[in-house]
């Protein structure tokens, strides 16, 4: 063997010894900045050299379970309190005796200095009242409602009566549909005999409706406010078309309130409060926006209720009046007396619920003054509406089970 093969036999030996040790200490072995000048290298490694470490099986780890939790974490809740540079003005209805007129009770509405029932910011001043709707005359109804007051059909003053002992209402709205010229055409003075028998059965306040003809309804309610001086009633109402001017006057000269009806539009709700404040006071106004029914609108007519109330809160002179509801509106819907299909049956209980609905919605925009028909529906609105004011609690455990219950 010569010289050279010793030298390469001895350092192979002594790599693979270093490699080894290295191997069974550390598991690993890293070269770095490594150079070797070789003609052929062969690193041969022998497994069965390098040592293994003994390791122990791993322990059977139990896994966690997190427990689930017992309670709610309590947090305390602070309401975002505001404060609002507007309010709305308070209009009283109905005058006692002592007050120049001839009603047994009055009601006031407005007032409000926050949105809708926010209680937590400040108390509702006025709960809103409801005024049953009363006919001069035979008009068709809806089965669900005709069959509370087919008794007294055609009979104003005992309708208006049966409203207000057996239904609870808290005015009475009497439509004087006769005076329309395009139905029986019926003159002022017969309109004043309608309202004074109707105002001697009741004594709770009045809102005098009229036809719709313009010109019909300021001769009509001229000769009613005269009649009736210091009464307060509502008159109901006042709109762009009429000689506006003229109403007014007559409306304050005899101690009434005026309803300043306009469509959906709040700039036109503005322009006629405009025009009636150079006649009368604001404490002298109520407003109507007109109200569409469920299915037929009512999204839209809400929004411009709570619009008109927040604008009034906003500080907007010109909103900030009591709105009303012609909550009636509900039973123009034909899903609200139509004859449908089974699952929509019964028409008795579809009907006050489509008229329920409707009000509810109005309440939360801020609605004052509802006009509404059937009894069932003034029982429930008027249950809300004292919940609502209460200020009590609602018993959230009848309601966990809410999507299972059957009616």
């Amino acid at each position: 063997m010569t010289e050279k093969e010793k030298n390469e036999k001895v350092l192979g030996l002594k790599l693979n010894s270093r490699l080894l040790e290295l191997l069974a200490k550390l598991q690993e072995l890293e070269l770095e900045d490594f150079e070797m000048e070789v003609g052929d290298l062969e690193i041969w490694l022998q497994p069965s050299a390098v040592a293994t470490p003994v390791v122990a099986p791993p322990k059977a780890v139990a896994p966690q379970v997190k427990a689930k939790p017992t309670q709610i974490i309590e947090a305390e809740f602070v309401p975002p309190m505001e404060t609002y540079p507007g309010k709305v003005v308070e209009v009283k209805l109905g005058a006692t005796k002592s007050e120049g007129g001839s009603r047994g009770k009055t009601v006031i509405i407005g007032g409000e200095t926050t949105p809708a029932f926010y209680t937590f910011e400040r108390v509702t001043p006025h709960p809103p009242v409801i005024s049953l709707d009363v006919f001069d005359m035979e008009v068709p109804l809806a089965k669900a409602v005709k069959m509370h007051v087919k008794d007294v059909l055609g009979d104003p003053a005992a309708w208006a009566k049966l409203a207000v002992e057996k239904f609870g209402a808290d005015l009475i709205t009497i439509h004087l549909i006769s005076i329309d010229p395009l139905v029986k055409d019926a003159t002022p003075k017969e309109a004043v005999k309608t309202v004074e028998a109707v105002a001697q059965a009741v004594d709770v306040p009045l809102v005098i409706g009229g036809c719709g003809d313009p010109v019909k309804d300021a001769d009509v309610f001229q000769e009613v406010a005269e009649t009736f001086a210091g009464e307060r009633f509502l008159i109901s109402s006042v709109t762009r078309d009429m000689d506006v001017e003229r109403c007014a006057k007559f409306v304050k000269k005899n101690g009434h309130v005026a309803l300043s009806f306009t469509p959906m539009d709040l700039n036109l709700a503005r322009e006629l409060n405009r025009r009636l404040y150079d006649f009368l006071p604001k404490e002298d106004i109520v407003m109507d926006l007109t109200t569409a029914a469920l299915g037929y609108g009512l999204d839209y007519a809400f929004t411009n209720m709570e619009r008109a109330r927040l604008a009034a809160l906003m500080g907007d002179p010109e909103l900030a009046h009591p709105m009303s509801s012609g909550t009636t509106n509900a039973w123009a819907a034909r899903e609200a007396w139509l004859k449908m299909a089974p699952e929509w049956e019964p028409r008795e209980l579809r009907g006050p619920l489509w008229e329920v609905v409707t009000a509810l919605t109005l309440l939360l925009a801020g609605v004052d003054l509802f006009m509404m028909m059937h009894p069932a529906a003034v029982k429930t609105v008027k249950d809300v509406i004292s919940q609502l004011m209460g200020g009590k609690s609602g018993n959230a455990d009848k309601f966990v089970e809410w999507v299972s219950v059957k009616v």
